[in-house]
């Protein structure tokens, strides 16, 4: 939880950080850039896959924690964003104004951190492992945003929110998993059980443990609800089919933000 008064003592030890009040936000996001995202959270991360999504996704930028995830791994973030109570003390002055304090507590800090970045694509790392709270939540976090180029990787498998259309070239019987976090509908083809005339909701059916019939799946959702799961060896197929697909539009209060 965000403390008014460790904030102080940090500004006392002349650490300089930019603060936000997540309420009344209204700027231009703190990360704008044409080049892609790696966006690491407070979780787990392999110096393995940094070193796989970095070359993918240059621009450096943690949530919170994940600046201490960074530091251990020898790499300081271009950006810190969150509400800064996992940050380590000596990490946050080393790191001076590159930190962003959202003082918020009604979102996660992936959530400040997406609403923050304008880029063609975002992976994250470190927003699964042991804890299924954090994991959920990463997750409810990936469809509140509303737009698709955001991949999580974890330990297995990678996630993201299925756009309006894509197709995916994979492989014949590859694991195919829908979750619907609302309710909504779709049409795919190349799948084994395919999902058209299907009422999606969390509650009543989702699409886990599905596969694909002969490695070509084209799939298409009629509302920004649905998250697809895949194993993690399809990251570089999914990354471009992300960013050749059409996105869901920005909503109003996102369209207002980055204004």
């Amino acid at each position: 939880m965000f403390r008014l008064g460790y904030f102080n003592d940090l500004n006392m030890a002349k650490n300089v950080a930019i603060r936000l009040n997540w309420k009344n936000i209204s700027m231009r996001p703190v990360v704008d850039t044409q080049r892609s995202v790696t966006l690491v959270g407070g979780g787990d991360v392999a110096g393995e896959d940094l070193a796989r999504v970095l070359p993918l996704a240059p621009v450096l930028v943690a949530a919170d924690g994940g600046a201490n995830q960074l530091r251990a791994l020898g790499h300081l973030p271009d950006h810190v964003i969150g509400d800064l109570d996992s940050i380590d003390p000596g990490v946050r002055a080393e790191l001076g104004a590159r930190v962003v304090h959202v003082a918020d507590q009604d979102s996660t800090d992936l959530d400040k951190a997406l609403r923050l970045i304008r880029a063609p694509l975002v992976i994250g790392l470190g927003f699964d492992g042991g804890r299924l709270d954090h994991t959920l939540a990463a997750m409810s976090s990936v469809v509140r945003h509303g737009r698709s180029r955001v991949v999580l990787l974890g330990a297995e498998d990678l996630c993201f929110l299925a756009p309006p259309q894509i197709t995916l070239d994979l492989q014949a019987d590859a694991r195919f998993s829908l979750f619907p976090m609302g309710r909504v509908t779709g049409r795919s083809e190349g799948l084994h059980w395919p999902i058209a005339g299907l009422e999606f909701a969390p509650d009543s059916i989702i699409g886990t443990s599905n596969r694909v019939t002969a490695g070509r799946v084209d799939l298409g959702m009629d509302a920004p609800a649905m998250l697809v799961l895949l194993a993690r060896c399809w990251l570089d197929d999914v990354l471009g089919r992300l960013l050749a697909a059409p996105d869901w539009p920005e909503t109003p209060r996102n369209a207002a933000e980055d204004a």
